[in-house]
C-alpha cells in the first residue's frame, strides 16, 4: 500500500508541474467562496429589512468590511448600489403578490418563495459583475441556483417588477436583456445557440432581448442575440423560438392530436397499457 500511495503522489506531482485547467486555476486570483456567500447573506438580510433600523449603519460598515476582503476599493462603489437594489427588490415582490393568486401577502413571498431568493441574488451579482468582479458575482449566483434551480448569469440585464412564477428549470443566459414587468414561468430558457466557434464568441450578444410586459410560459425557449420578444407579448408553453416577434404578440403551440380510447371494463380491472 505504501508503495501505491508513493507512486500515485509522484504522478499527482507530475501533472502539477504541467500546464493544464486545474493547475492554471490555481495560478488566477480566485475568491474565497466562503467570504463570499457571507458577503451575499448579508447584503440579502440588508435588502429584505430583516435588520433594525437602528443597526443599519453599523451592519453596513461590517458588510463594507466585508465587501473589501473580497473585492478591495470596489467594496464602496458596491455600497452605493443597496438603495437601487433594494428599489428593483422591493418592486419584483409586488410583481410576485400581483402575479400569483395564490400569494397571501408580502411577508409569505419574501421568506418562501424561489423567485426571491434567486433574484435578490442577482441584483446584488449583477452590480459586483459590473464592477468587474464575474467570479465573484458567478459565486454567488450560482448558490442561489444550487437552492431554488433557476440560473440567472450575473451578466444578464433584468428590468425591475420581474417576478418567476414557481421557477424550477429557468435558464436566463449571460447577455440576455430584459425589460420591466416582465413575468417567466418555470423550465424557460432563454438561450444562446451552440456553434463551434466557443471563446470567439465570448462578449457578443448572443441571447436574446424580451422588451416591456412580456409573459413566458412554461417550457419555452427563446434562442439567439439577434431574437427581440417585442413589447406586450404572450410566448406560450413549450414554444421554440429563434426568431423576433413583433410588440403585442401572441405565440402559441398549435395543440397536438389527441387520441382517445374508450374501452369497456373487463372484470373489474382497468387495462392501461398503450
Amino acid at each position: 500500500m505504501e508503495r501505491v500511495l508513493e507512486t500515485t503522489a509522484s504522478r499527482i506531482r507530475a501533472q502539477r508541474e504541467m500546464t493544464d485547467p486545474i493547475t492554471e486555476a490555481h495560478r488566477e486570483r480566485v475568491p474565497n467562496k466562503d467570504r463570499v456567500l457571507e458577503v451575499l447573506n448579508h447584503l440579502r438580510l440588508l435588502l429584505l429589512d430583516h435588520i433594525p433600523e437602528a443597526h443599519l449603519e453599523p451592519e453596513l460598515e461590517v458588510v463594507h468590511g466585508l465587501l473589501a476582503a473580497v473585492v478591495g476599493e470596489k467594496s464602496t462603489e458596491a455600497i452605493r448600489h443597496v438603495p437601487e437594489m433594494r428599489h428593483c427588490l422591493a418592486l419584483d415582490v409586488e410583481a410576485a403578490l400581483h402575479g400569483d393568486p395564490a400569494a397571501k401577502n408580502y411577508g409569505e413571498i419574501i421568506v418562501s418563495y424561489p423567485s426571491t431568493l434567486a433574484v435578490s441574488t442577482y441584483r446584488i451579482a449583477n452590480v459586483l459583475y459590473r464592477l468587474g468582479e464575474p467570479v465573484v458575482a458567478r459565486i454567488m449566483s450560482e448558490e442561489a441556483h444550487s437552492r431554488t434551480g433557476i440560473d440567472i448569469h450575473p451578466g444578464a440585464t433584468i428590468g425591475c417588477h420581474f417576478f418567476i412564477d414557481h421557477g424550477t428549470g429557468v435558464v436566463i443566459g449571460e447577455s440576455s436583456e430584459i425589460g420591466d414587468r416582465v413575468k417567466l414561468y418555470h423550465g424557460v430558457t432563454l438561450g444562446a445557440f451552440s456553434t463551434r466557434k466557443g471563446r470567439a464568441l465570448a462578449g457578443t450578444k448572443r441571447h436574446p432581448t424580451i422588451e416591456d410586459d412580456v409573459t413566458i410560459y412554461p417550457s419555452a425557449t427563446i434562442l439567439g442575440g439577434q431574437t427581440v420578444i417585442g413589447r406586450g407579448s404572450v410566448i406560450g408553453a413549450n414554444v421554440r423560438l429563434a426568431e423576433s416577434v413583433p410588440p403585442y404578440t401572441k405565440v402559441v403551440m398549435e395543440p397536438p392530436r389527441l387520441q382517445m380510447i374508450q374501452e369497456a371494463e373487463r372484470d373489474g380491472v382497468h387495462d392501461w397499457a398503450i
